[in-house]
């Protein structure tokens, strides 16, 4: 058992911020100081938003979000305030503090609820759905929820609708983005092919960036075979959004196929850094699903430990 030390988190915290190191290595960092937890990895998380990779500054802000800690709300708060960021970065930022959920969360939602950037004021109408509904309803107790992400909206009840309605609620452009979110996890949780089809249709939806983007996300969580070719059409689109693009790419990495691999190679040369970037971690967890001797995705510690070792042998 390791103790987490602040020499550990200030070791990870040298490995984010390293732009010499592959990104796939520095997002192994991070999702290990995500997992670690607290204030001083907060603050060893929040030191890279100044790295030059908008995909690194946008899962910084997810994790942030994912934490669900206070402590983090003023990084989050100046993130979605900056109109200069990129707009991928701001609505993670805002669905981090949907997330987190406290009044000064609920103040900066409401104030860019109407921002000029559509990914930025969609996400904020949606986060500030999601922090309402919670007042008002129990969320789920950890043992009901099958999926241990902080999601931007709550699935509807189980068996409440049936596959086919949801599926008209989660592709109706004239529904608002929060019951369609709803339909959407509703039809991840439910889980067998027929669902995960349905979700596939939405990536051809043009009604909102948006929600195409949460797609891909969710088809990564699914892991489902049947979604290769879908998230394949949608990430060689180079007139797709980066930000869906990118989950494509992540999703594709999920599923772990090794059918996928020359795709995700010839991509590490796309124009778009998002993309290309995307593709180097999406192929780094590739190998480690289908690498039988490692256990733990977010090893930064072991990582640590084992550059501590040669290190002293070295001397």
């Amino acid at each position: 058992m390791v103790v987490v030390t602040e020499e550990i988190v200030n070791g990870l915290k040298e490995t984010l911020t390293d732009v010499s190191q592959p990104i796939a290595k520095r997002f192994r960092s991070l999702f290990t100081l995500r997992n670690l937890n607290g204030p001083l990895c907060i603050d060893a998380m929040a030191s890279a938003l100044n790295d030059k990779s908008a995909l690194l500054r946008h899962e910084i802000a997810y994790c942030l979000g994912q934490m669900e800690d206070e402590y983090a709300l003023k990084v989050l708060i100046d993130l979605v305030k900056n109109s200069d960021e990129h707009p991928m970065v701001r609505h993670e930022a805002a669905e981090a503090l949907g997330a987190i959920g406290s009044e000064s969360a609920h103040k900066t939602l409401k104030e860019y609820s109407n921002d000029p950037v559509r990914e930025v004021s969609e996400t904020c109408q949606l986060a500030l759905s999601r922090v309402e509904w919670y007042e008002k309803n129990k969320p789920e107790t950890e043992e009901d929820k099958m999926y241990m992400s902080v999601d931007p909206a709550p699935p509807l009840k189980k068996g409440s609708v049936s596959r086919d309605e949801l599926r008209s609620k989660f592709l109706d452009s004239n529904l608002d983005i929060f019951n369609r979110y709803r339909a959407l996890f509703s039809l991840r949780d439910i889980g067998d092919e027929q669902s995960v089809l349905a979700l596939c249709d939405g990536l051809k939806d043009q009604s909102s960036a948006l929600l195409r983007h949460e797609v891909a996300f969710v088809l990564g969580q699914l892991q489902h075979r049947v979604a290769i070719d879908p998230l394949t059409t949608c990430v060689l689109d180079e007139s797709e959004n980066a930000m869906v693009r990118h989950e494509a790419a992540e999703a594709l990495g999920a599923i772990a196929s090794t059918e996928t691999i020359p795709l995700l190679e010839k991509l590490l040369q796309d124009k778009e850094p998002i993309v290309s970037e995307s593709c180097a971690v999406a192929l780094d967890v590739t190998e480690y699903f289908n690498n039988t001797e490692s256990f733990q995705y977010a090893d930064g510690i072991k990582i640590l430990l084992e550059k501590n070792l040669v290190d002293q042998q070295q001397k």
